[in-house]
């Protein structure tokens, strides 16, 4: 049996809530920032995919600005797709398609300078263009990397991967809020798992980690130690226990959290909960 990486940090932040949507099968209602992190994850995966053709269209000296643009364009046209993609998602929340358009606007902005920024400086470095600056630019950047392990018992999509010479480099593209300092232990983990299987799927080491919290626009890096193989492997064991022992977790007692959560009423409802375990387990 494996399982995806993102059911770790589901139990690290509330293990009922985690029972609730995949024993009994509840669906959590959509909310805003879920969509929008939709709408961002979609359009930086596409992002990602048309950075080789960017790049390799680049065939002569182009000025900052000029780069800038051009990535402005090609990444608007993304976006507006992936807003498009998720119309009927927006229709169960309070926003429409101009909505998201306009919070997602700013991301996508820094994201295209910052590239276009890179691009630049690779080009006043090395002189080269179209293909070559394509072969030789470092980091690539792979996105939504599939990545699995029979010995760890675990399957995962990456958010993103660079690829340098001697090494890769997972990240993690998050919304919401973050903490004061570091990353959040779910974060945490997910990090360290998608580093370890990195680590078997190439065959190379992986020093470190990062969790972008996009609202707030900062990069937070995680070192990788030999400790967190059996950190990691005792998680999985506690998540297969519980999706197999069918005993209902008890509540987290976290109000921010509870607040917040789109299942709060069915994990509150004792009657509504217990007769799904009963039919479940009769099943």
């Amino acid at each position: 049996m494996k399982i995806s990486v993102s059911l770790l940090s589901t139990y690290l932040y509330c293990s009922r809530k985690l029972f609730l949507q995949k024993v009994l099968m509840l669906e959590e209602p959509p909310k805003e920032s879920l969509v929008l992190g939709t709408i961002r994850h979609e359009t930086y995966d596409n992002i990602n995919k048309r950075e080789e053709n960017i790049v390799s269209s680049v065939t002569k000296k182009f000025s900052f600005g000029e780069l800038r643009d051009l990535y402005r364009r090609e990444y608007l046209k993304i976006l507006r797709k992936s807003i498009a993609n998720n119309k009927e998602r927006l229709k169960d929340t309070s926003l429409n398609m101009l909505d998201a358009y306009r919070q997602s606007f700013p991301f996508i902005m820094e994201e295209s300078q910052a590239r276009a920024g890179n691009i630049f400086s690779f080009i006043e470095k090395h002189g080269v263009y179209g293909e070559e600056l394509w072969h030789r630019l470092t980091p690539k950047i792979l996105s939504e990397l599939r990545v699995e392990s029979d010995e760890l018992r675990l399957k995962g999509i990456i958010d993103q991967v660079h690829v340098y010479e001697d090494g890769y480099v997972p990240f993690e593209l998050k919304t919401g809020k973050m903490p004061q300092d570091g990353v959040w232990p779910s974060h945490r983990i997910q990090i360290a798992a998608y580093s370890l299987l990195l680590q078997e799927k190439f065959n190379k080491p992986v020093k470190n980690g990062f969790v972008c919290y996009l609202d707030t626009k900062v990069k937070r890096q995680i070192v990788i130690n030999p400790f967190m193989k059996e950190e990691i492997k005792q998680i999985v064991d506690e998540v297969i226990a519980l999706l197999e022992d069918k005993k209902l977790p008890d509540f987290c007692n976290n109000e921010n959290k509870c607040r917040k959560c789109g299942l709060k009423q069915a994990c509150y409802n004792e009657d509504e909960v217990n007769n799904l375990l009963k039919v479940k387990i009769s099943s």
